[in-house]
């Protein structure tokens, strides 16, 4: 009609909801994975398509297609989770980040997983600092919290990070007085029998703690390293003896947490 303006591409888009210059199918594939979270760290297609208003047939191709790329794996019951590829996003910003801001996303997806206590520690002095502790099981003869300093020496964590140590290191930090303190009946009384512990710490990468703490108590560490490959920081998730005998403690558990310590190393530029 005369004196009708025309509308302009940009109002066209407007009036339609969608934005300039915004590729649909993108934006769909990062709103699956802005899904998951601490609480939901898996999802079935079914949820997938009810969070996000995708037709199943879409949700299934989309989540196919984020599998194949790297960003999701999927699970044995056919739910999907991030897999490690979502960890290069925004790595960057990642790497500014405290160590403790980056661990606590895996430590609490693999504390829900275990359904076991995780702890994150880092050495001060000769001693293990506690930076986090997810308590999921009754370890009445451990009472930690955040904030609490045990010898190192008796801790999973902490022999996982002396065995960082070189020898004047060791030399430097313990003393007689590190041997002492609260103990169970395995612990350590000596650096010559500490040193042994050590060496098959640093050949191994992980850690054991077999009642040298407490009674009643195992717990097993993994190191997590920066980016110069220096261990940091250790985690470790600690039992029950009496459920958990060492060896099923190497092979149910240990597993898992290698794999969620060298995911935070990678956050934190480890290679």
């Amino acid at each position: 009609m005369p004196g009708r303006k025309r509308a302009s591409a940009r109002d066209e888009i407007a009036a339609s909801g969608k934005r300039p210059y915004q590729v649909e199918a993108l934006a769909k594939g990062l709103r699956v994975l802005g899904l998951f979270s601490e609480r939901r760290p898996a999802l079935s297609l079914s949820e997938i398509a009810a969070e996000t208003g995708i037709p199943m047939p879409t949700a299934f191709r989309m989540a196919a297609t984020l599998v194949t790329e790297g960003f999701l794996e999927q699970l044995a019951d056919g739910g999907y989770r991030p897999a490690a590829k979502v960890l290069t996003l925004g790595f960057a910003a990642l790497r500014g980040l405290d160590p403790v801001q980056l661990a606590d996303g895996p430590l609490h997806r693999l504390a829900g997983e275990l359904d076991q206590t995780v702890n994150l520690g880092t050495l001060s002095d000769d001693q293990v600092l506690y930076l986090i502790r997810i308590r999921n099981n009754d370890l009445i003869s451990a009472n930690i919290q955040v904030g609490s300093r045990l010898p190192a020496v008796h801790s999973s964590i902490g022999k996982m990070l002396l065995s960082d140590l070189n020898g004047t290191e060791l030399d430097r930090l313990l003393t007689e007085t590190s041997f002492l303190g609260q103990a169970g009946p395995n612990a350590f009384r000596t650096r010559e029998e500490l040193d042994v512990a050590l060496a098959e710490i640093r050949n191994r990468g992980w850690a054991m703690q077999d009642e040298e703490f407490a009674y009643g108590l195992r717990s097993v560490a993994a190191p997590i390293r920066d980016a110069s490959g220096k261990v940091v920081a250790a985690a470790n998730v600690a039992v029950p003896a009496r459920e958990f005998p060492t060896r099923r403690l190497r092979q149910e558990l240990l597993p898992r947490l290698l794999a969620t310590c060298a995911e935070i190393s990678v956050l934190l530029g480890s290679r």
